[in-house]
């Protein structure tokens, strides 16, 4: 792999340079394309608290490749609906997820297709911290539906599942990994072998101690908790005992720096966007932008119960977070 690397800010390895433009200035995502590609395997995802690299004064093999394809290094923010070919609203027959379970549908289709033979999802352990696999049989995909709103190490596996697979990877993402993602594509081989990327609908995401606190704060005990969702301006945590709501903007002492940067709510760069926002209870707002998106839509619509869009508010909510955006 032979890459231009840009000039270090500060002196020092690469990684002193990273740390001070993106992660110690609060721009960093926290995506992990820096993670996936370090030789040295030394960058930490960790959901709680911002990247780090432990060490790397002595571990960090200052080879440039972690400021190259971080996509906050020179941050073109984007924003809008981005270029699409269709938009749908679905429900899946077979896999129950946060709304439609479309995201789990599109997934068993590219295996089902022989597009993918490995898949990287996001799970959890009983307190909802993330946990990020592979999965390599459609039929164990159910088993990672729903959103977290946390921070988790996808990347770290993406890297594991590209150098494995044999006909491709299925990559599920908020708009930021997807970013991460097609920085990588467009020098390392090896991540081109993800051939459907699905893009989840995002305002902002935490880091999961700050979220955990702050949902312990309200009462809530998150070995109780059944499903958390954002609808209509409420943050909504089911449990067995019952339901509680707050607003959303409640939360805003907790946004991350890096998310409050960021102007893409419907991950402009995915090749199948998905989301609640636009589609009634139940269903997921489908946004198809490629051409094996297409491919995918189209056996989607087929198998699923199909629904309108309310375009209106998906536009909406793009240029909420575009103008939330703090000026320069």
């Amino acid at each position: 792999m032979r890459v231009r690397l840009p000039e270090k800010i500060v002196e020092g390895k690469f990684f002193a340079s990273l740390k001070a433009k993106v992660i110690d200035s609060g721009l960093c995502s926290h995506c992990g394309a820096c993670a996936s590609i370090c030789p040295a395997y030394g960058i930490v995802l960790d959901p709680s608290r911002p990247i780090d690299f432990p060490n790397w004064e002595e571990d960090c093999l200052d080879c440039g490749l972690c400021v190259r394809f971080c996509p906050r290094w020179d941050y073109r923010p984007k924003s809008g609906m981005g270029e699409y070919i269709d938009v749908f609203s679905a429900r899946s027959k077979r896999f129950r997820g946060q709304d439609g379970g479309i995201a789990t549908e599109i997934l068993a289709i590219a295996f089902e297709e022989g597009i993918i033979d490995r898949a990287v999802v996001v799970g959890r352990d009983e307190r909802w911290s993330p946990i990020a696999t592979v999965v390599t049989k459609p039929e164990d995909l159910g088993m990672y539906a729903g959103t977290k709103y946390s921070f988790s190490p996808s990347m770290l596996e993406l890297r594991k599942a590209v150098l494995r697979s044999k006909k491709g990877v299925g990559f599920v993402g908020t708009p930021c990994m997807i970013s991460g993602l097609r920085s990588l594509q467009s020098k390392v081989k090896s991540f081109r072998k993800v051939k459907i990327a699905i893009g989840l609908f995002c305002m902002e995401n935490f880091y999961y101690e700050s979220l955990a606190n702050f949902l312990s704060g309200k009462g809530i005990e998150l070995g109780n908790i059944d499903k958390m969702e954002i609808r209509k301006g409420k943050f909504i945590v089911k449990t067995k005992d019952g339901e509680v709501s707050f607003p959303v903007k409640e939360l805003s002492s907790i946004v991350p720096e890096g998310c409050k940067v960021c102007e893409d709510f419907t991950a402009v760069e995915s090749d199948i966007s998905v989301g609640s926002v636009g589609s009634a209870e139940g269903y997921s707002t489908v946004i198809v932008r490629t051409e094996i998106g297409a491919e995918i839509a189209k056996i989607l619509k087929e198998r699923c119960e199909i629904g309108e869009v309310n375009l209106k508010i998906v536009e909406k909510l793009c240029e909420l977070k575009r103008a939330n955006r703090p000026s320069e």
